[in-house]
């Protein structure tokens, strides 16, 4: 019976659940890892869930420490050159291939939209700011769920969340001039 009740609750908030592994991931193959393993979580965890309550962001609280804990196992950024040349599974070296940045018609039509413009500021920002942002203004967490859910006071969050919002807006300055015309829409 339980199972069936998870599943439910799953397909029901399937779209606002992977939003927020997209918003704090800014991949889709890492948002799709980051929401299966939250969920993998979350059914172990499902005797503990009260129905009638929020499970969006129950499981959004999980999932954020999933991410928390994910970012803090990364390792470092390797920086490698690309002067130098690389070995092969085939043994030869041969220098890295980069890839062509410029942008096809289609590619800069979707560029001038607000949604890629958006995921970049968020992913710019440092992890603790992102996370303020998606839990307050994605997920439409309170301060208090969003600190219980960052384990952190309530006065960082709002902290945090405050100085994100103004990294946002410059960052999408520019945007926003392109789409409306003038400053910030």
């Amino acid at each position: 019976m339980a199972a069936e009740a998870f599943e439910a609750l799953v397909r029901q908030n399937r779209e606002p659940l992977y939003r927020g592994a997209y918003r704090l991931t800014g991949n889709h193959e890492d948002a799709q890892d980051l929401l299966q393993e939250a969920l993998v979580e979350a059914y172990a965890a499902f005797s503990r869930f009260q129905m009638g309550t929020h499970f969006t962001r129950w499981v959004m609280r999980i999932m954020t420490r999933t991410f928390i804990d994910r970012t803090r196992r990364r390792p470092p950024f390797v920086v490698q050159s690309l002067d130098e040349p690389r070995a092969t599974a085939e043994g030869d070296r041969s220098g890295y291939e980069v890839p062509d940045s410029r942008l096809d018609p289609e590619g800069e039509m979707v560029q001038e939209m607000l949604e890629e413009p958006l995921q970049e500021a968020l992913t710019a920002l440092p992890p603790e700011f992102r996370l303020a942002i998606v839990l307050c203004d994605v997920q439409g967490m309170s301060y208090e769920e969003a600190a219980r859910a960052a384990r952190c006071p309530v006065g960082t969050i709002r902290s945090r969340l405050h100085r994100a919002r103004a990294m946002v807006r410059r960052a999408l300055g520019p945007s926003l001039r392109a789409v409306y015309g003038r400053g910030e829409g």
